[in-house]
């Protein structure tokens, strides 16, 4: 799992998956679920992240 982040247009990608999306859907304002050819998702999109969730303080917890 990746997480990507642009600051300029405050976005947070969270890539799930490394396959490419073939279909989209919105679930929440701002917040779009991707799925491969499969219908598997692969990534979570969420515009206006700062607005959403404190981007500043996000901590990974890593799982074995």
């Amino acid at each position: 799992m990746k997480l990507n982040y642009d600051q300029i247009t405050d976005s947070l990608y969270i890539h799930l998956a490394d396959r490419s999306s073939v279909d989209s859907d919105e679930v929440a304002d701002g917040v779009v679920l991707d799925f491969d050819k499969n219908g598997a998702l692969v990534g979570i999109d969420v515009q206006h992240a700062s607005q959403k969730a404190d981007i500043k303080n996000l901590s990974l917890l890593h799982l074995h």
